[in-house]
């Protein structure tokens, strides 16, 4: 499971879908693992505005994560402007350091095995071979 992925899922138990506690899920004894993907700027320059930053960074603090920059970039840091841009293609701009960053930590960091644990309802959704499973016994639909 990226840890991007972690950025869109709340409890799945209906009686928390009106709290704030249920979101972000807390990782617990989570085993991380670094999968290598295919670098692609753009798809980063454009999920950073879809991205929860507070959650994300309590969750690399919860996960002892430390390249998770303060503040969510703005889209001129993730490109080298000092090349000059006049008739440059977007796919041809030069990513920055800080893009790379973000690739390895959104992407290319997975959790193989481990619990989300829901902040509202305590309950525990296992990670198994990177896949949370979000079944619900029929007790807690």
């Amino acid at each position: 499971m990226k840890i991007l992925t972690l950025n869109f899922l709340t409890c799945a138990r209906k009686t928390c879908k009106s709290s704030p506690a249920a979101f972000p899920l807390h990782p617990r004894d989570a085993e991380l693992e670094i999968v290598e993907t295919e670098f692609n700027a753009l798809f980063i320059q454009n999920i950073l505005p879809r991205v929860e930053w507070d959650a994300l960074k309590g969750l690399c603090t919860e996960l002892g994560l430390t390249n998770v920059p303060p503040e969510a970039p703005e889209p001129k840091e993730l490109f080298d402007t000092s090349i000059k841009s006049a008739g440059i293609d977007e796919k041809e701009k030069e990513p920055t350091q800080l893009t790379r960053d973000l690739h390895n930590l959104l992407l290319e960091t997975t959790i193989q095995s481990g619990k989300l644990v829901c902040g509202n309802c305590g309950h525990e959704y296992a990670i198994k071979e990177g896949i949370a499973n979000f079944l619900l016994p029929s007790h807690m639909v």
